[in-house]
């Protein structure tokens, strides 16, 4: 079983100005990475025997650009650009794995015949996360200590462990990102045990849930429980503050601080909806031993 737990960070200044640098080179290695790959692809669209309606490039074919060649361009990219080797290495490799996911689910459908969007390039300020695939090992970059954790190249940071990591959960790997709020930590935790079942015979409550549109979900007992609609109550603040961004200039600062007065109302928002699905979900394990739903398209259902 593996689970995610986030945690918030409390960086210094230069920290923090760390944090952002590395987003940024990240944000234009994978924009040049984007870039061979789509370039390699319009080289080889059309056949050999036959030429593009359009147009069709001319010179030597460049050859095919994977993880594996770009991971092993990354010594070269050091030398030619200094400010990456300030930027610890399985970072950039985990950037280029993320380049690597989203190009294979826009090539190859999954086994629905569905495939993903292209990639886009990153705009500037996109890309404010960066992971450290191992945690508290020899050749690990992320160390947690306490309720402090340790980067390489970066520091220690105090991190504010709201609540404890289970017994028994190994820490994989840790994934420094930004929100509107501020820097927090998501570290992604391991137990690798199988939980027993309980037995059918020892089952002493059981119930089924329906989810619906008037209702959140009904219990087979009659129980329901209503929509909260967080976004609803949130839409005249939300608009109020809109508004305000609409009248200032784009790109100043005070942009940017309404801008993200609009950033903290949606997370806002988000955290309410996570909140609350914990407490209903909490409040089912606790009551009912079996818990039976049907699985709808809920989507679909709300089409029609």
């Amino acid at each position: 079983m593996r689970l995610t737990y986030q945690y918030r960070l409390r960086p210094t200044s230069q920290q923090i100005a760390t944090f952002e640098t590395w987003g940024e080179l990240l944000r234009r290695h994978y924009n040049y990475a984007l870039g061979q790959r789509l370039h390699w692809l319009r080289r080889t669209r059309s056949q050999i025997d036959r030429c593009s309606l359009v147009c069709e490039p001319i010179g030597e074919i460049p050859s095919k650009a994977d993880y594996y060649t770009q991971a092993s361009d990354l010594k070269q990219t050091k030398d030619i650009f200094p400010d990456y080797k300030n930027i610890y290495t399985d970072c950039q490799q985990q950037n280029l794995m993320r380049l690597d996911k989203a190009w294979k689910r826009w090539l190859m459908p999954d086994k629905n015949g569905k495939r993903g969007g292209r990639p886009r390039f990153k705009k500037r300020g996109d890309i404010l996360s960066f992971t450290f695939p191992r945690v508290n090992n020899a050749k690990a970059g992320a160390h947690l200590i306490g309720n402090v954790l340790k980067l390489s190249k970066i520091g220690e940071i105090e991190v504010i462990l709201h609540r404890p990591i289970p017994d028994g959960f190994e820490i994989k790997q840790a994934t420094i990102l930004r929100k509107a709020d501020g820097w927090y930590c998501s570290l992604s935790i391991e137990d690798k045990t199988v939980p027993t079942l309980l037995p059918v015979d020892e089952i002493k409550t059981a119930t089924g849930i329906d989810v619906g549109l008037e209702k959140f979900l009904t219990t087979a007992d009659g129980q329901s429980i209503a929509v909260p609609q967080y976004y609803r109550k949130a839409q005249a603040i939300l608009a109020r503050q809109q508004r305000k961004l609409a009248h200032k200039s784009k790109g100043s600062k005070n942009y940017q601080k309404q801008a993200n007065k609009v950033a903290r109302t949606h997370l806002h928002v988000a955290r309410q909806r996570k909140e609350f699905h914990y407490h209903v979900s909490h409040w089912l394990i606790n009551c009912y031993d079996l818990i039976i739903f049907e699985n709808l398209n809920i989507r679909g259902l709300a089409k029609t």
